[in-house]
């Protein structure tokens, strides 16, 4: 048998961190609804001793997402913000982050409206454009914080560059993988410290559990992420680690299909004569098609499109749907259906919003496992 690390990715999200329980010999992981665990002597135990320190379920949930973004640690969260906010609360007053433009609406809530408020202080810059980033560090900028595809825009930003840039100014570099999954983009291997997922999204992948992950390589943010879990006590319920194991072995096969079947849609409405533009990767004619090819092993299947005639058009479309259901999140075996400028980008200021390009005529779905002739079918009498 091959060591775990030497095993392809698809055979590790079935295998990776799992062994058959020794007393029972059941194959999955067993759900350890505990919140206490016995003690032979005072500080004498098998590991475990309150679960908000640790968990059994939860280990070998984090045992199973370290070995998929090739990490050495992993420590699991209630949610994706949950987790945004141990590395913020890792920092001191006074720290400044450099932070992609382009980014999730909860992550720039957390950054402009509860952290600025504890004196760190941020810089937004279009991490996609080249040598964008060292005008804006400064003295104190202790995190680069990418996202790559972003949210909602899918702007590709340069990683490996990125993280060269960052290590000459002893800056770490934090990227969320939530659009790529560990399926088609390992940014640790690119040279970043941290790797950030809402395991809400295509990890889970049936819209039934929150949940977020932090992994790294570097010993120091293992520790100061293991004392901040324990600490604020953001740490995720042992059915939801099940419930996220269990995702994460069809996690491959899945996002092979996601990428199916956005290919042909983002196509399908490139062509689209109601259609001004989209931004999906995968397009050859995306003007950093070539970038994501390059430290990609895929695409996410999540497109977003401009209509021309702007906003009643795209509110009308929301409501037309049948299949695509209008709701927030993404990455779910269910195609979904969104407005970002009022759903998951509300909260983003509307001018910034236009200076991004989040245009009131602007769509983003997440694109299911669904047949793909139904889901054309299905965007085509709402268009």
């Amino acid at each position: 048998m091959k060591k775990i690390e030497d095993i392809l990715i698809s055979t590790k999200c079935v295998h990776a961190g799992q062994t058959p329980d020794k007393q029972t010999g059941a194959i999955m992981t067993p759900i350890f609804q505990n919140s206490t665990y016995a003690q032979e002597s005072p500080g004498v135990h098998k590991g475990f001793e309150y679960s908000r320190t640790q968990n059994p379920t939860r280990k070998v949930l984090e045992n199973c997402l370290s070995s998929l973004e090739n990490a050495k640690y992993g420590h699991c969260f209630a949610s994706g913000c949950a987790a945004i906010t141990a590395i913020m609360l890792a920092l001191k007053p006074g720290d400044h982050i450099v932070a992609m433009d382009d980014l999730y609406g909860g992550s720039s809530r957390l950054f402009n409206k509860v952290f600025s408020k504890f004196n760190l202080s941020f810089s937004y810059v279009d991490l996609s454009l080249e040598n964008s980033l060292e005008p804006a560090i400064k003295s104190n900028t202790k995190i680069i914080w990418i996202e790559t595809p972003s949210n909602p825009l899918l702007k590709i930003a340069n990683i490996q560059k990125i993280c060269n840039v960052a290590k000459a100014h002893n800056i770490k570099v934090v990227v969320d993988n939530t659009f790529a999954s560990p399926i088609w983009q390992n940014p640790l291997d690119l040279g970043a410290d941290l790797v950030l997922h809402s395991t809400t999204k295509y990890i889970g992948g049936h819209c039934d559990v929150l949940g977020g992950a932090i992994l790294t390589n570097d010993e120091h943010w293992n520790q100061e992420l293991a004392f901040l879990a324990n600490s604020i006590g953001a740490t995720p319920a042992p059915f939801d680690c099940f419930l996220l194991l269990r995702g994460i072995k069809t996690l491959s096969i899945r996002m092979q299909k996601h990428m199916e079947n956005a290919q042909i849609i983002a196509e399908y409405l490139a062509s689209h004569k109601n259609v001004k533009k989209v931004y999906f990767p995968g397009l050859k004619n995306h003007h950093q098609h070539e970038l994501a090819l390059k430290q990609m092993k895929g695409f996410p299947g999540v497109i977003s499109f401009v209509l021309k005639d702007g906003l009643a058009q795209a509110i009308k479309i929301c409501e037309k749907t049948k299949i695509f259901t209008c709701a927030e999140s993404l990455g779910g075996v269910e195609s979904l259906i969104e407005h970002p400028a009022s759903m998951t980008h509300a909260s983003v200021d509307k001018e910034i919003r236009n200076s991004l390009g989040i245009e009131d005529g602007l769509i983003r779905i997440s694109v299911g496992i669904e047949d793909i002739n139904d889901l054309l079918r299905d965007l085509e009498q709402s268009m």
